[in-house]
């Protein structure tokens, strides 16, 4: 895959997913930016598709 397209599919899906989601706003508020954070990388399948992405783009 081109590193482009890839970049515009993780931007299309955080945009898409991630800014307002109420998941993450309240896991902020309950366990802090970083426990919040930690769901969406370990949890979240969403974070799951990002790491793909991420992995495919270190491909190159």
């Amino acid at each position: 895959m081109n590193k482009t397209i890839i970049m515009s599919e993780i931007d299309e899906i955080l945009t898409g997913y991630c800014e307002g989601c109420f998941l993450k706003t309240q896991l902020a508020k309950e366990r802090g930016k970083t426990g919040a954070h930690r769901f969406c990388i370990k949890t979240c399948t969403i974070g799951e598709q990002l790491q793909f992405l991420g992995r495919e783009i270190n491909k190159n």
